[in-house]
């Protein structure tokens, strides 16, 4: 986009990250365009225009930090948003919210495509509405709460819980059969967690189908505010014009908000509940409406969220909620419990989780364990306080039942084969479906629990409950 030189534009004013700009008059830029300040000392850096304070003033959030801006700094407006690098050349790449090069790849090619990072979602009439299953291999998913390709799934979770690990395991999972690109968005992200994807996609092998783009932790809240937006031309760009699927994988869409959150009081604007952002509802809308299936191609979203204090009735994440097809629901007792991935079968949901998609035979399993597991919780303060014992025959079954579900659920991730020593495992949706209809026959009824955690299909905990026996008669 051609830069327009405006004369006698310049900083007057500067409050951290926010900047007052004066323009000659007739040429103040309109809201979201970008403008290029120069520094005495360091090469120039972008800003984007937020608010209009008068006819000739404009006031903008900068995209780097202003370490060593000052007043009277020459401005030029650049005649529209940023505008990032975009197409084959950025594969393989790491780069920042204005699509500079962070790794150590040299520069990118001069003929390099660009796109502006804000741009209308696609029209309802041009959107595909296809329910085609994302297989994953991870078995508590895949059966309660199953993904689409084209939709947005969300990871909702408090710290600590295995939101990033599973959506590193999800990665993994994907990138033996999944023949798209994958575009990783870090908001927010600390530059350990930039290192670790760079080398596992490295030794993956998956790093030329992928783009990296990051906006870390020490930066600006207007660079964690528009990331997500950098990584969304960029996966358009392939959708669009390329017509190939691809997987977009946020983390951590909170950060987006809590970044929204810092400019909006830098702007000097009223907070509203819970301290958010006045136009919180909109910007989660304007990020999430362009992640949408175009034609034979489709975007697929997958977004770890953080949930503070474990408050899922927190308005940040009820907004991200709304806009999702899969929810998929990371509860901190069971993560207490051992039970990884720590998924709450009973909060996760998806709306594709209908008969007409997945199969009655698929739906028939996953609410039937559904229900045997949360009769189980409902009869725990009873077994806190009498024991098991003192139940009736049927709910001694259901829990134990239950109980062997919930660890039948678990499984060890490739990701995780560093820590834990244990081989991952990716099991297919009929098999799962198979294991939880043989627990909830009673086949596993006389087997230890052990035999049925961490493992991968039925017939492997089979193996273990025999070897297991085997063992106790020689000794």
């Amino acid at each position: 986009m051609e830069s327009t030189a405006q004369e006698g534009a310049r900083v007057v004013a500067i409050r951290g990250a926010v900047l007052d700009i004066a323009f000659p008059p007739g040429t103040l830029p309109p809201i979201n365009d970008a403008v290029e300040i120069e520094t005495a000392t360091g090469p120039s850096f972008m800003a984007e225009v937020q608010a209009h304070l008068d006819s000739r003033t404009a006031r903008a959030i900068a995209l780097r930090p202003t370490n060593g801006l000052r007043r009277g700094a020459a401005v030029r407006a650049l005649g529209g948003p940023v505008v990032v690098p975009v197409g084959d050349a950025v594969l393989g790449r790491l780069l920042d919210i204005t699509g500079t090069v962070g790794d150590t790849g040299g520069p990118l090619p001069e003929d390099t495509p660009r796109r502006p990072i804000h741009a209308a979602p696609p029209p309802l009439s041009a959107q595909s509405g296809g329910h085609e299953i994302f297989r994953t291999g991870i078995k508590v998913v895949d059966l309660l709460a199953p993904l689409s390709q084209g939709g947005k799934a969300a990871m909702f979770g408090g710290a600590g819980v295995g939101k990033t690990v599973l959506v590193m395991e999800l990665i993994h999972a994907m990138v033996a059969r999944y023949e798209g690109i994958s575009v990783f968005c870090g908001v927010g992200e600390r530059s350990r967690e930039g290192h670790e994807m760079l080398s596992d996609m490295t030794g993956a092998g998956v790093l030329d189908r992928t783009v990296l783009v990051y906006g870390q932790m020490n930066e600006p809240p207007g660079a964690r505010w528009r990331v997500p937006m950098t990584a969304l031309a960029i996966a358009e760009h392939f959708r669009d014009e390329q017509q190939r699927n691809v997987l977009l994988l946020m983390d951590n869409v909170f950060r987006f908000v809590q970044a929204g959150a810092e400019v909006s009081g830098l702007l000097g604007r009223m907070a509203s509940r819970v301290g958010y952002q006045p136009t919180l509802a909109t910007e989660v809308a304007e990020l999430q409406e362009r992640i949408a299936g175009r034609g034979d191609a489709a975007i697929t979203a997958i977004q770890a969220v953080y949930v503070p204090a474990d408050d899922f009735t927190d308005p940040a994440v009820t907004t991200i909620a709304s806009h999702v097809d899969s929810t998929v629901v990371l509860s901190r007792a069971m993560a207490a419990d051992g039970m990884y991935p720590a998924v709450d079968p009973i909060a996760s949901t998806s709306i594709l989780l209908d008969p007409a998609v997945m199969g009655e035979d698929h739906v028939a399993v996953a609410n039937q364990v559904r229900r045997t597991i949360e009769h189980y919780r409902e009869l725990q303060d009873v077994i806190s306080l009498l024991g098991v014992e003192e139940l009736g025959r049927e709910d001694r079954q259901a829990v134990a039942r239950a109980r062997r579900l919930q660890r039948f659920l678990t499984q060890p991730f490739a990701v995780t084969e560093a820590f834990t020593g244990i081989e991952g495992r990716s099991v297919s949706i009929a098999d799962t479906i198979a294991g939880c209809k043989a627990i909830l026959a009673g086949e596993a009824d006389d087997w230890e629990e052990s035999s049925l955690y961490m493992i991968g299909t039925f017939e492997e905990a089979r193996a273990k409950e025999a070897a297991a026996r085997d063992q106790q008669a020689v000794a």
